[in-house]
């Protein structure tokens, strides 16, 4: 995550809060300027696979059929038997159903699967799926004719590969498993770092624990539904030990495993840190156990942070070896700056003598922890986005900035935490502690002598009122009264509960941020997705150049209302072309008709209908000499021809122009 944690500290004079605010539009400055380098200098890469190419091409038309199909894609992929199918225009299978040729030819990513011979004419599907080197699965169709386009009874896919209930639930396995390891990992490195007294409190035992059955229950969760979510969607498929067992044998699946297995040494890990050093009393030799538990804990947590570098976008496209280490490095800020700051909310609500001394190391440790996130998500927005206009122009950029929407609100609400926090460090929440103490200890003293008395007068009672079932249950609310008194007491301390609320809504923040970061990591990245585009439109642009021709026959229904509309469009490309229309009656003659309308839709960019009305030059001749079209792409052109006064219809024909 790309984000500004606060810096706490106590609020000093106007003077000395204007260095640090002039220090800091220093720093945007600068991050600014060295992100616009970044961006200007930035090569090609990749990161999500796209299909740049087929032969076919998408909408070709080919005079004989081809004896295979193939697929060109931006980067490797992992594909199989079944990857990529050729359909019928009944919907049967047209190729050997063999697993795919690889026919990579130097650094070209290229796959082809054999077709039978003798097709007949007419459109066929082309179907594919494959896995990318980040992990995430891609899917895509298209279509191509044999000597004349047909009717086909196969529907081109409407869901993307890794969608539907199975898509949704590995959707929610990833999350859960980013939160619980920002909780375990940040969640220990708060005890360790900044509270070690807390490693005895239940409340951040808890906490921990909870995260670490997070991310295990999560693990197990995405390694069952691997199988179904990059291959037949089907959530039964989850426990086919045969698509298990392939799925271990690739390297998402590897990584999986061994996440598992690292988080079962850092349940070694937990129970030391909240058994054995919890109840240390000697002070050298918990110096000593807490350099252990820090050493070995930031190696087990760096190791699970390497499984997502391992295995995902940080693997594959430029500078693989740099990324790597930077992703592990993002992903350890992280946990230690929004995992330590769960773990404080829970101190300031669940265990409330938490010190001002351990809240301000936090405040060093987030600062510190910001700025290696600062840094490390500059580098990981240039190797995704590659250009300005792929942060406005593309679905990862768009979302990037959201992200940065809700880092700049995460600011907003830290900066209260910061003057809480300041009050505290000054000694102001320490002041007022002393009173707190006072009261407390006033209480545990009357609930003392409270319970004395009791006890005496029970055993000076009859011998029917000394039931002992009785005498436990008034100790019982008697304790419960004490407890509850000095929780009134402690949050009466408007500091602490200041800082307690502004905590919890920058916790609230961090969750929708977490999120928004997590549907990040799996959307295709601007970069590979302008260079899908840039590719593909390069491709198609030769076959596509030259005149286009249709021919559409047409029924108003009327009196002589049968006959052709033939039009060509010249040259055929994107900008101004030229529109030629003639229509025939039934038996080939020009046909003279009182009126012919045509339109033109781009129905996948929602352009359209763009009207044209063209202009009589002759009997059955007509023109028009500003047809525009604005981008590439399977246009539909539709023409209206009226007959009669009231005897019209519209014929439709799709079209690649462009």
């Amino acid at each position: 995550m790309t984000a500004t944690a606060p810096h706490f500290g106590p609020p000093p004079s106007v003077s000395a809060i204007r260095r640090p605010l002039a220090a800091a539009g220093l720093l945007a400055a600068l991050v600014g300027v060295v992100f616009g380098l970044l961006l200007a200098v930035a090569g090609p890469a990749s990161a999500h696979a796209a299909l740049t190419g087929s032969d076919p091409q998408d909408g070709a038309v080919v005079d004989t059929a081809p004896k295979q199909v193939t697929l060109t894609f931006s980067e490797q992929v992992a594909v199989g038997e079944g990857s990529i199918r050729v359909l019928d225009p009944n919907g049967k299978r047209a190729d050997t159903e063999a697993a795919p040729l690889d026919l990579h030819s130097g650094s070209t990513v290229k796959y082809g699967v054999a077709l039978h011979t003798g097709l007949p004419d007419g459109t066929y599907t082309v179907a594919w799926q494959a896995v990318s080197a980040d992990s995430h699965p891609v899917s895509g169709a298209f279509t191509f004719s044999i000597g004349a386009p047909s009717e086909t009874s196969v529907a081109l896919p409407d869901n993307e590969a890794g969608g539907g209930l199975v898509g949704a639930l590995y959707g929610i396995a990833r999350y859960a498993a980013y939160a619980g390891f920002i909780v375990l990992a940040g969640g220990a490195a708060f005890v360790l770092a900044c509270w070690q007294r807390g490693a005895g409190a239940r409340p951040l035992q808890r906490l921990v624990v909870r995260g670490w059955m997070t991310i295990t229950a999560a693990t197990l969760a995405m390694l069952l539904l691997r199988n179904p979510y990059t291959g037949s969607g089907k959530l039964a498929d989850a426990f086919d030990l045969d698509g298990l067992k392939a799925v271990l044998d690739t390297k998402p699946g590897a990584a999986l495993v061994s996440r598992l297995l690292l988080l079962g040494a850092s349940a070694l890990f937990v129970a030391v840190l909240f058994g054995a050093y919890a109840k240390r009393e000697d002070e050298r030799e918990k110096k000593d156990l807490t350099f252990g538990l820090a050493i070995g804990g930031a190696v087990i947590a760096a190791g699970i942070a390497g499984t997502w570098a391992l295995a995902e976008h940080a693997s594959t496209g430029i500078q693989p070896g740099i990324a790597m280490p930077v992703d592990v490095l993002h992903l350890l800020a992280v946990a230690t700056w929004l995992g330590g700051l769960a773990a404080l909310l829970v101190a300031l609500y669940r265990t409330p003598d938490v010190t001002a001394d351990a809240v301000r190391r936090f405040s060093r440790i987030a600062f510190g922890s910001v700025l290696v996130v600062a840094a490390t998500g500059i580098y990981q927005s240039w190797r995704q986005l590659g250009s300005w206009s792929a942060l406005t122009d593309t679905g990862y950029g768009q979302l990037l900035l959201v992200k940065v929407g809700f880092v700049a609100v995460l600011v907003g609400v830290a900066s209260f935490s910061r003057r809480w926090t300041g009050r505290l460090a000054t000694g102001t929440g320490e002041a007022a502690a002393a009173p707190v103490a006072e009261v407390e200890a006033e209480t545990e003293a009357t609930a003392e002598n409270e319970a004395e008395a009791e006890a005496e007068a029970t055993s000076t009672s009859e011998p029917e009122a000394q039931d002992p079932a009785r005498a436990v249950q008034l100790a019982r609310q008697k304790a419960a009264v004490a407890t509850a008194e000095k929780k009134r007491v402690r949050d009466a301390d408007p500091d602490r509960s200041g800082l307690r609320r502004s905590v919890l809504a920058e916790v609230g923040v961090a969750v929708a941020l977490l999120a928004v970061t997590t549907i990040l990591t799996s959307t295709e990245p601007g970069r590979t997705e302008e260079e899908a585009a840039r590719t593909s439109n390069a491709a198609a642009a030769p076959a596509a150049s030259g005149p286009v021709n249709l021919t559409l026959p047409f029924d108003t229904g009327g009196e002589n209302g049968k006959g052709t509309v033939r039009m060509d469009i010249d040259p055929g490309r994107t900008g101004t072309n030229v529109l030629h229309i003639w229509i025939d009656d039934a038996n080939g003659k020009a046909m003279d008709v009182p009126e012919v309308k045509l339109a033109l839709t781009l129905k996948s960019k929602d352009i359209g209908p763009l009207p044209v009305v063209p202009v009589r030059l002759a009997e059955g001749h007509w023109t028009f000499t500003g047809v525009q079209i604005p981008i590439a792409g399977d246009w539909n052109v539709s023409a209206t021809v009226r007959t009669s006064d009231i005897d019209q219809t519209t014929v439709d024909k799709n079209v690649k122009i462009g």
